[in-house]
């Protein structure tokens, strides 16, 4: 029986999708897909990082500073044509809580979880405050902690942040779900014992209903 959840953030629960004009109108739909995933993708290939910026990829998510730089540097070294303030913006782009859109099936599931008395957690590798993208789409009050690289000093897949997840919602970790896009930094959780269920991170509309598939198999036994 599965008596709590453990939720990625991006990717997941929301997918970064700004305007149709971002960065600017003269960036084209190829370039806006491109700069996308260079600022959402969880795993790259060590190749395609420059060589100055490997150290600092495996450590952006603990540190605000190093994070803007790696981003900074990958954004210069993705192909598409910014100006200085272009790169900023579009590095600054990603902590706007609009620009973040829920997936269909976010917000419903996140109340049948709390309908359930099902606690969640969401677990995040992640430089930023989130919760401000979570109340901009009222649903912070539906998770109980946020676990988050940056503040706890650990990222995933390491096995310690899904064991303080788990602890926080009071779960032991055979009895806890975890639900991301990343085989590699979410499937962690199963160093654990979690269960772990992985969704295909698409564009919003094309993903209705896959966080409701993977716990609507679980919630009938956690609610008896």
């Amino acid at each position: 029986m599965i008596h709590g959840v453990l939720f990625d953030f991006s990717g997941t629960l929301f997918r970064f999708e700004p305007g149709p004009d971002w960065p600017s109108a003269t960036v084209g739909e190829a370039a806006r897909a491109r700069l996308t995933s260079v600022l959402t993708v969880p795993t790259m290939p060590a190749e395609l990082i420059p060589p100055d910026l490997v150290d600092a990829w495996e450590r952006r998510d603990l540190d605000p500073d190093v994070h803007h730089t790696v981003y900074m540097g990958l954004l210069a070294a993705s192909g598409v044509e910014l100006t200085p303030a272009e790169a900023d913006a579009v590095y600054e782009s990603v902590t706007d809580p609009l620009a973040w859109r829920p997936y269909p099936d976010t917000e419903p599931v996140l109340r049948e979880l709390r309908a359930a008395g099902v606690p969640v957690a969401v677990v995040s590798n992640i430089a930023w405050e989130i919760r401000s993208v979570f109340r901009q789409h009222g649903v912070a009050d539906l998770v109980d902690e946020f676990v988050l690289s940056y503040v706890e000093g650990v990222v995933k897949p390491d096995p310690k942040i899904f064991a303080m997840a788990c602890q926080r919602i009071g779960v032991a970790p055979e009895r806890a779900l975890m639900v991301g896009d990343s085989p590699e930094n979410d499937g962690g959780a199963a160093a654990i014992g979690c269960t772990t269920v992985i969704v295909d991170p698409v564009p919003t509309p094309e993903r209705p209903s896959a966080l409701r598939q993977a716990v609507s198999g679980l919630l009938p036994a956690v609610a008896g």
